[in-house]
């Protein structure tokens, strides 16, 4: 146990710009403006999780179109990048069914803190982009809501991660894309019971507020469930740039508090530690 600790585990270093140079972010000049952000924002324990897909070796996982535009990069520039500087390697991977050997050679083959993993996708169709939308009209939003949770629940019992990463993403363009007509409690429970059954991390992500739901990641319900289930959590908030570390955290620890959550995890070279749940200033 340790002094108290507010995390930010799940950023991105790299800018949505595909003509922008990986030199450019990978570096220490642009670590270091990550890092003097989060300590004004009051985060203590800081980690990047860049996207596997933007490294041409995903490519050696999946071959889909949209991988195609993104991985440019190679990742052991990025390894080294952060390795030298003061924040934890991470790296946000893409659950991807049927490919979790080659995920798992990805995965740990470099010297990673943690892994944080996502679903984006539900076969060839994005959860979240505009390009290969799911949400076309063509298919049904109960069953939609349905698979992103079995396949979140076979994320979790992978054996891949540490940390499930923004847990309900199906719920990111939230009334502008399509809820489901059920009570979401019922879809939820495959993932709850992986999450009980093998212990993984659940990441509260304050990142929900600046989405078309404008909601934490997960749902007072799902949080309530996770918590039921005796999950752990990080706290992250997903910042694509420095001015969005800790972005809104005192919404996000007001409601890990209000779920009586008083520990956060840690990881370091993929062990986990638990620790006091910190404050931000007001």
């Amino acid at each position: 146990m340790t002094d108290q600790v507010i995390t930010d585990y799940h950023l991105h270093l790299r800018g949505d710009d595909l003509g922008a140079r990986a030199i450019d972010h990978f570096n220490a000049e642009n670590i270091a403006r990550y890092v003097e952000a989060a300590e004004v924002a009051g985060v203590t324990d800081l980690g990047c999780a860049e996207h596997m897909y933007r490294f041409t070796e995903a490519l050696t996982v999946w071959q889909h179109p949209f991988w195609d535009e993104w991985a440019i990069d190679d990742i052991d520039q990025y390894v080294e990048a952060v390795r030298s500087s003061p924040i934890k390697l991470g790296i946000e991977g893409d659950y991807i069914v049927g490919a979790e050997e080659k995920l798992e050679a990805m995965l740990g083959s470099r010297p990673f803190d943690y892994v944080v993993g996502s679903v984006h996708f539900l076969g060839d169709y994005s959860l979240d982009t505009e390009d290969y939308t799911i949400w076309d009209g063509s298919q049904d939003p109960d069953d939609i809501w349905r698979r992103y949770f079995e396949t979140l629940a076979a994320a979790a019992r992978s054996g891949l991660f540490d940390i499930l990463a923004h847990p309900d993403l199906v719920k990111v363009w939230g009334r502008a894309g399509r809820l489901p007509s059920v009570d979401p409690r019922t879809i939820y429970e495959p993932a709850i019971e992986a999450i009980a059954e093998t212990g993984i991390a659940v990441e509260v992500s304050t990142a929900g507020l600046r989405k078309g739901v404008g909601e934490i990641y997960p749902a007072p319900a799902f949080m309530e469930m996770c918590v039921e289930a005796g999950a752990v959590f990080t706290l992250s908030s997903d910042a694509h740039e420095p001015g969005q570390i800790g972005f809104r955290y005192r919404e996000g620890i007001d409601f890990l508090r209000s779920h009586g959550v008083a520990e956060i995890a840690t990881f370091e070279g993929r062990a986990r530690e638990m620790n006091p749940l910190g404050s931000v200033n007001p």
